[in-house]
């Protein structure tokens, strides 16, 4: 029998303890930097699965070594991240999170559960392969400054040290049997722009006797739109938005102060620093033009993601061998960020999708939803294909 047919045969061995797995992890979702009880199943089951831990990685990170035959030939890399996001879920299901306020509504359950399971076969069949499959476990993917960034810190990337990373990721939008590849540039740096306006408040029947916060905001909002339609090369992808902005006052009443905030995203790492000056500058020329002032903090979030494109163009092929042509679809590039992007930066990299849309089923909810859910179809294919994945690079 074949690698690859040993591999689906043992995922169908598997299935029950995979979805098992998944279930567990779903139902019990932990916070970002919280994920103490997730490690810990991580850890146990990989204990039992007869692999070699290295435990508190950026305190909650797990790594693993699977050494096949000549262990030193060739070091690669499969990450999976743990933690869950501050939503309380709304499906009605059986595995449905038992932490309220908390849910894996990103999908990283679904990571979690496909890295278990490609270890387990991984493990079960190194003597069939050479060279080493270091699987990193990290936390806090979704929170500044990044769980990734965290591991790398703290040597998760050392000892021994993989020249390529392989990553997973859901995709709602792509149905459930199919996966994706881009190659080259493909997710945005993200930075989080937090700004005050301050100015003098009083009775909004006297605007002669205040200085209005609320407007110097809204003229430095529209005026920010410029950054991207007047400033940035229209080849180089680039949003900016603001999603909260506070003035607590009242229908006549002009408050002291406005709180803003906002996201920044792009593609080019001397454009972002650039457009961080100018955001900074225009937002203070207005507010000193109007009478007032503005305190701004831009906090520089994760780097673009790049996949190496030789690397992605072998996964891309890999995968195509395992799941047929018609299965494996190109990306566009996708303007969400991912702190993997930390990964890409220090070596060869690919992340792909795994589609978990199934439209007859209802499940079409995007990710970061409260009735975000996938096609548990997918996990074979989560599992089946980060295994194969590995087993490709590795003998490339």
């Amino acid at each position: 029998m074949s690698l690859k047919d040993q591999i689906k045969t043992l995922v169908q061995e598997n299935l029950e303890e995979i979805v098992a797995n998944r279930h567990h992890l779903h139902a019990n979702p932990e916070l970002s930097y919280q994920e103490f009880e997730t490690a810990k199943f991580v850890v146990e089951k990989l204990k039992s699965y007869g692999i070699e831990v290295q435990e508190g990685v950026a305190k909650t990170g797990v790594v693993g070594l699977i050494k096949g035959k000549n262990p030193d030939k060739k070091v690669i890399a499969l990450r999976g991240d743990m933690d869950a996001l501050p939503i309380t879920e709304a499906n009605d299901v059986p595995y449905k999170s038992k932490n309220e306020g908390v849910m894996h509504a990103c999908g990283h359950d679904v990571h979690t559960t496909s890295l278990l399971g490609a270890a387990r076969i991984l493990n079960s069949i190194k003597d069939q392969f050479e060279g080493t499959i270091k699987l990193i476990f990290q936390p806090g993917e979704e929170k500044l400054p990044g769980g990734a960034s965290l591991m790398i810190k703290d040597g998760a990337l050392q000892n021994p040290e993989p020249t390529k990373i392989i990553g997973q990721h859901v995709m709602p939008f792509i149905d459930c049997g199919k996966v994706g590849f881009r190659e080259g540039m493909y997710m945005a740096s993200a930075d989080e722009i937090y700004f005050t306006v301050k100015g003098k408040g009083g009775h909004g029947a006297m605007p002669e006797k205040n200085i209005d916060p609320v407007v110097i905001t809204s003229h430095i909002i529209v005026a920010l739109q410029q950054i991207v339609s007047r400033y940035a090369a229209p080849k180089i992808p680039s949003v900016l938005s603001f999603g909260d902005v506070r003035a607590i006052g009242a229908t006549n009443v002009i408050p002291n102060e406005v709180k803003v905030q906002g996201t920044f995203r792009t593609m080019n790492e001397e454009w972002r620093m650039e457009a961080h000056e100018r955001i900074t500058k225009i937002a203070e020329g207005i507010a000193e033009g109007m009478g007032g002032s503005v305190e701004m903090d831009i906090q520089k979030g994760y780097p673009f993601l790049v996949n190496e494109p030789e690397l992605t163009r072998r996964n891309k092929a890999a995968a195509i061998e395992y799941l047929g042509e018609e299965n494996v679809v190109d990306l566009d590039i996708w303007l969400a960020a991912e702190d993997f992007s930390y990964y890409s930066q220090e070596m060869d990299a690919c992340f792909y999708r795994l589609g978990t849309r199934n439209e007859e089923k209802g499940i079409i909810s995007s990710v970061h939803t409260p009735t975000f859910d996938i096609d548990e179809d997918a996990l074979q294919i989560g599992v089946g294909l980060m295994a194969w994945l590995a087993l490709s690079e590795l003998n490339a």
